[in-house]
């Protein structure tokens, strides 16, 4: 990840005037234990399936993931030229940890994995992903997932 000194002058403006939300409350969820939630994961590295479109400058849409697709069939067009893919290129579970979520259903750390996975284009202005997030949200519900790991990168 880069630190903000070490980004373009041009680049770091930019994303210092970014606007930052800011909550009154803190949501409380109650729920299952750990050991018996379904799980899915939401990457923002700019994500596809080998079959699916690329994303593009300024995407907000995202691609999902199956649970079961092969590493080598999981490409990254996360267009930041700041963002160092040395980690994505050595192990796919950096950026969307479907092996390791996989191994601990598989040991009862969790009840179970989601058939289906989310990437979004992380260079992106979140308040123009608000529909697609909702799509996803309902997407989630449909799946009856109940825990989500966010993968920020």
């Amino acid at each position: 990840m880069a630190h903000l000194k070490d980004i373009p002058p041009r680049t770091r403006a930019s994303i210092e005037k970014l606007p930052c939300q800011h909550f009154e409350t803190t949501p409380f969820v109650g729920g299952p234990p750990v050991k018996s939630r379904r799980v899915a994961v939401i990457s923002t590295a700019g994500l596809n399936e080998r079959t699916q479109a690329r994303f593009g400058l300024g995407a907000h849409d995202f691609r999902t993931i199956s649970t079961g697709t092969a590493p080598n069939d999981v490409l990254m067009s996360h267009i930041s030229i700041n963002y160092d893919r040395t980690g994505f290129m050595q192990d796919l579970n950096v950026v969307l940890p479907l092996e390791r979520l996989a191994e601990m259903a598989e040991c009862g750390k969790i009840g179970s994995l989601a058939a289906r996975h989310y990437s979004f284009m992380g260079a992106t202005d979140p308040a123009e992903m608000e529909n697609e997030a909702a799509q996803v949200a309902g997407m989630l519900k449909a799946d009856q997932v109940d825990a989500v790991l966010l993968v920020p990168v």
